[in-house]
């Protein structure tokens, strides 16, 4: 009896991992780019432990900044299966990855995106929304803040934008790049971006190649109306 128990728990233990090739793509007239990457999914309730449309939009749109992201410091919040991170450190940057400190699995995916691509120098670090822990204080000057689908539940809003204010008025120069899915025509954050004295940009998705039905090779975003935008310090913040 305490065998088969001692199996059951063995087995709930073991995930049932997946893995996903993403693969990114430039043709023109005077280059051919691409780059691959491989994406663990593990068939679990929790939201970061698989691939959603949004993560595919955004890592489309660092694919296309790949140039500018050489050498940049970046942070990706809520990363999960970390699809936009890994993207970004495959261009050359410096990347950090956070998920929730209460869900270890999500930072155990994380570790596990890094070492199926081969990236073996990037931090991992527990962060939560709406808390200043000192693994959110200590982190080191940003140049860019990747956040995919982390405006998806409305009673997160405010500790995602009171994160992105604290993270924006250390690092001034600092753009939070995000994509998000489009549930309610309801709702907003308008008003909390005015509270924090924040300002966003949308970006056509038509300027990077994203107003597709499938990427990367992937059957994703899907028929999912997906936006981006790009948020930062109102000018008058920047002491300019």
């Amino acid at each position: 009896m305490v065998l088969a128990l001692m199996m059951e728990h063995s087995e709930a233990e073991t995930p049932n991992i997946t893995y996903k090739t993403f693969t990114f793509e430039d043709n023109n007239e005077n280059t051919q780019e691409s780059l691959s990457v491989s994406i663990p999914e593990v068939l679990d309730p929790h939201y970061g432990m698989y691939v959603w449309p949004c993560a595919v939009v955004l890592a489309q749109y660092l694919w296309s900044q790949r140039q500018e992201l050489r050498d940049k410091t970046v942070l990706e919040l809520g990363a999960g299966v970390s699809l936009p991170g890994v993207v970004a450190a495959r261009c050359g940057a410096k990347v950090i990855l956070s998920d929730n400190a209460e869900k270890p699995l999500c930072l155990e995916n994380c570790r596990r995106s890094c070492a199926a691509n081969g990236l073996h120098d990037i931090s991992v670090l527990p962060l939560t929304w709406g808390e200043v822990s000192p693994e959110l204080t200590q982190l080191p000057q940003l140049d860019i803040i990747l956040g995919s689908d982390v405006f998806y539940e409305p009673r997160d809003f405010e500790d995602v934008l009171l994160t992105i204010a604290y993270l924006l008025r250390k690092n001034p120069r600092a753009q939070f790049w995000t994509t998000y899915q489009e549930r309610s025509a309801d709702w907003s954050i308008e008003v909390l971006l005015n509270r924090w004295k924040m300002s966003c940009v949308d970006v056509d998705l038509e300027t990077f190649d994203a107003d597709k039905s499938e990427l990367a090779g992937s059957s994703l975003p899907g028929n999912h109306s997906i936006d981006m935008m790009i948020i930062t310090l109102e000018t008058g913040d920047l002491g300019l």
